[in-house]
């Protein structure tokens, strides 16, 4: 059988894991598609348009580990390109892969369809330069098997997107057979000499430091480091607190856990816990003026250790030249027990108290709900917005949270949710989402009832960007209304599964959640319809604080 470029491109993504890319046709991208669905270990997944097909391969790869979209040249690509952003702002290694023109057009002062009239085509790939690791354009077969290692190799050893594209008439020729894996997977060389510098700075600072607190922050799952973190904690004994954007990345029934670090809008306890500490080991944060609270609740000083997925500082020296988990490893083993903080602070609950089953539905009211409803096997995904501060009060059962806090991209949730379900089928999604979010990339729910995914998509109906309101309100914060649960009949179309419900009060939710769990051939949407003024304490604070610091006046220098 002759190997084509294509086929070599399948066989790479699927000995890397991968049993689905994720699609949308366009004359470009035509003949690679062949190619790949050649490869019977992998399915070809397709999504409603290029935007929620980037988002659809993040969601993959946040369960799956990594992930690969294919679309066309530029009028897909582009609009993908959104979605790519988000992948690098969130540490996720997908593969965009874009058909491209005709490489006997490269050149010739031709112009072509689908472009924006240039006779240079080169544009998409330096626009996809600024937002990945790596990014190659392939217009011989020759060179192929090269970049596209390449291409994977950097987006998994940096854990972020990278770009691919390939010219249409390039993708069925012959080409190599790709050899073993190893090679993509291998793991960076780690300089001990600095490692251990860094190990002995850290346990000199501990030593005289009996109350240290753990912070921990978002990139730990993309530093593969979450397991060393708990072991870490076991051998300090002392609080560990979490940064929002890394709720769920620590067990919140470790004996050291103490809840959430936001600034003023923590946890009670928390911030005069983290603030107050003799020793703060920062792993794997991000700061920035979301998870500052508008650079309120900045973590500096000589007490605060930075331990990042590519170096630690500790008393203002840098170490580098390891990974983030062989220092958190190698940290565990020499570490001191240091309980002191954990005995001083009290555990985080959530104690909402339910209300009349006749009366109308509260924001409280969902959150509680959807807090019963989540165990170790539940991945919750919350949108943009109220959602990320509902997440933040649940007490979770080991379940997994997925948020977006560094992108922020509104309607991310559906469609990243779709990929989630897709590459993790033995789990239970449950999807918080906002109706402003949602009728960004509706589109998506019709995929779910396609492939038969039975996620649970909480819309929080209040007729409104509820989070740019707490921010700076105006007239463009406000929406035209939809009947978002009978949107599920247009999408069964009266060959699907999908179910459309409403809940205007608490009984009439918990009979909608008994039915979504009884719905195993599709998704279920329960319209939640709250008044527009009910959201959490915590956004409205927050927002305050991050409209104070974007209305800040210019200062000269």
């Amino acid at each position: 059988m002759t190997y084509t470029v294509g086929m070599y491109l399948a066989e790479r993504l699927v000995q890397i894991g991968l049993k689905h890319h994720f699609a949308v046709g366009g004359d470009y991208n035509l003949v690679l598609l062949d190619q790949l669905l050649l490869n019977k270990d992998m399915k070809q997944i397709y999504c409603c348009n290029e935007l929620n097909c980037g988002f659809s391969a993040e969601g993959y790869a946040r369960s799956n580990g990594a992930a690969a979209a294919v679309v066309t040249f530029s009028v897909g690509a582009i609009s993908a390109m959104n979605a790519l952003g988000g992948a690098y702002a969130e540490n996720l290694p997908v593969i965009l892969i874009s058909g491209a023109p005709n490489s006997n057009d490269q050149g010739t002062g031709h112009i072509l369809h689908h472009t924006i009239g240039k006779t240079d085509y080169s544009y998409q790939l330096e626009m996809a330069r600024q937002v990945t690791c790596a990014a190659e354009s392939i217009t011989d077969a020759h060179s192929a098997p090269a970049k596209i290692d390449h291409v994977i190799r950097t987006a998994l050893r940096e854990r972020k997107p990278a770009y691919l594209d390939i010219a249409c008439n390039i993708a069925s020729e012959p080409c190599v057979r790709p050899g073993p894996v190893s090679s993509l997977l291998s793991e960076p060389e780690i300089d001990h000499t600095s490692l251990k510098a860094a190990v002995d700075a850290t346990v000199a600072l501990l030593k005289n430091r009996p109350a240290p607190v753990m912070l921990l922050g978002s990139k730990l799952r993309a530093a593969n480091a979450l397991a060393a973190t708990e072991t870490l904690a076991d051998k300090l004994q002392c609080a560990v607190t979490i940064m929002a954007a890394a709720k769920g990345f620590f067990p919140e029934d470790h004996a050291g856990f103490r809840g959430l670090y936001w600034g003023e809008v923590s946890n009670p306890g928390v911030q005069e816990l983290v603030e107050t500490s003799d020793a703060l080991l920062c792993i794997a944060p991000v700061f920035n003026d979301y998870s500052t609270v508008g650079w309120s609740g900045m973590p500096k000083g000589p007490n605060v250790i930075l331990a990042e997925p590519d170096r630690v500082t500790v008393d203002g020296r840098a170490y580098d030249g390891f990974t983030l988990r062989a220092f958190l490893q190698a940290l565990a083993e020499k570490a001191p027990a240091r309980p002191a903080s954990a005995q001083k602070s009290s555990v985080p609950t959530c104690s909402l108290t339910a209300t009349s089953d006749e009366a109308g539905l509260t924001n409280d009211e969902i959150v509680r709900h959807i807090n019963a409803l989540l165990t170790s096997n539940t991945t919750l995904v919350a949108e943009t917005g109220d959602s990320w501060f509902n997440a933040m009060r649940m007490t979770l059962a080991g379940a997994r949270v997925e948020l977006e806090m560094q992108w922020g991209h509104i309607g991310w949730s559906v469609p990243s949710a779709f990929g989630n379900a897709m590459g993790s089928q033995d789990r239970q999604h449950v999807v918080m989402v906002g109706d402003g979010s949602f009728q960004l990339t509706a589109q998506e729910v019709a995929q779910m009832v396609r492939y038969e995914l039975p996620v649970i998509i909480f819309l929080i109906n209040n007729r409104g960007y509820v989070i740019e309101i707490a921010i700076h309100d105006g007239p463009y914060n406000y929406i035209k209304n939809w009947d978002y649960a009978g949107l599920m009949e247009v999408f069964n179309a009266g060959e699907g599964h999908g179910l459309g419900l409403k809940a205007t009060t608490p009984k009439e939710l918990t009979e909608a959640i008994a039915r979504a769990k009884a719905n195993t051939r599709g998704p279920t949407l329960i319209e939640c319809q709250i008044d527009r003024t009910d959201c959490t304490d915590m956004l409205v604070q927050w927002g305050r604080k991050v409209a104070s610091t974007n209305a800040r006046k210019t200062t000269l220098a």
